[in-house]
């Protein structure tokens, strides 16, 4: 079959791989639908994270099931399925307080920008969709693999409610789905942080009331004189940078609350200026399975349509085109198809 690999930095290429197989009688194969690259991906397409040695990329898909373990009952061959980019038992305890993202038999998918992909503890980190989805309901259906369903964590997190201010920094397709979150939350005013015209026009049409173009310093000035020189009630941390976390920090009211989801990159946090902050700060790696039958049924009825952060489209054979376009920002985010 043909999966992504990278060499090195920049090096990304399509070959030729054997298919996976059921290795563990909790496993499930998926014949992807669809696949994506993600901003997180770039990590290591830019040698901010080491490649020492050529491996797969990939960790978000939806697809068909092939073939199940034989201890798995909750899929069976033929269904249409989401999954999560982190693997979960959905039994342990902490599974079971939420944090499908913590669950101790958890594994990070890391093999899905390819035809096949072998899903471990499948029973818990799959979910079937009622029947075979409309081929224009995929995009926003594989975003609940990963982006959406971040956006969403960030917002939980940042304990938005209804009425609330709520700032999002970052206009990657994690903080325009985080918008999403936000105004279905509730949030009466949401306040996106964006320097990019068509990222500002999809923040707006997810339900983006006011943009803030200015970073650092200006932008949080900005905010503060959006909210009447106090802050925001939430802010939703979707980058991962020192600038961007001291950013929303500084841009929150006392007593207000940062959902951190972007992956942290040379972030530290001063002990102090926390401290006297009253701000509470909540994040880490999304607990996606937690949100899935929630955010299908918004898809599947028409409420959201986070698949619009795709705005460009691939065969699985030009996936360097993919990383690259999205290195150089003309493209939010690219969608494969095998």
């Amino acid at each position: 079959m043909r999966a992504t690999i990278i060499h090195k930095p920049g090096d990304i290429r399509i070959e030729d791989v054997p298919e996976p197989k059921i290795l563990r009688p909790t496993d499930a194969i998926i014949r992807t639908a669809a696949t994506c690259v993600c901003g997180s991906d770039l990590w290591d397409y830019r040698g901010i994270n080491p490649v020492d040695e050529p491996h797969p990329m990939g960790h978000e898909y939806v697809g068909v099931v092939e073939e199940v373990g034989g201890e798995v009952t909750s899929v069976k061959p033929g269904q249409f399925v989401v999954g999560s980019f982190a693997t979960s038992d959905n039994t342990c305890p902490n599974c079971r307080n939420g944090y499908q993202s913590s669950c101790v038999h958890r594994e990070f998918m890391s093999t899905c920008q390819a035809e096949y992909i072998r899903v471990p503890t499948a029973d818990g980190t799959l979910v079937a969709t009622p029947d075979q989805p409309a081929d224009d309901l995929i995009p926003s259906l594989l975003t609940l693999s990963d982006v959406m369903g971040t956006g969403w964590y960030a917002a939980v997190a940042a304990e938005v409610q209804p009425g609330s201010t709520v700032v999002v920094v970052g206009d990657g397709a994690v903080g325009l789905s985080g918008v999403i979150a936000a105004k279905e939350l509730g949030a009466e005013r949401v306040i996106a942080m964006s320097r990019h015209a068509s990222r500002q026009k999809l923040a707006t049409e997810f339900g983006a009331t006011d943009i803030v173009t200015e970073r650092g310093d200006e932008g949080i000035a900005r905010v503060k004189e959006l909210t009447g020189g106090i802050g925001a009630d939430s802010v939703l941390e979707c980058v991962g940078t020192q600038e961007s976390m001291l950013q929303a920090l500084r841009s929150t009211r006392p007593g207000g609350n940062v959902g951190f989801v972007g992956v942290p990159h040379g972030v530290a946090i001063d002990g102090q200026e926390l401290f006297f902050s009253h701000v509470g700060l909540r994040g880490g790696p999304a607990p996606v399975r937690r949100f899935l039958p929630d955010l299908i049924d918004r898809v599947l009825d028409g409420r959201i349509d986070p698949g619009k952060v795709f705005d460009l489209t691939l065969p699985l054979d030009e996936v360097a085109e993919g990383y690259r376009a999205m290195d150089e920002r003309r493209a939010i985010k690219a969608l494969l198809r095998p």
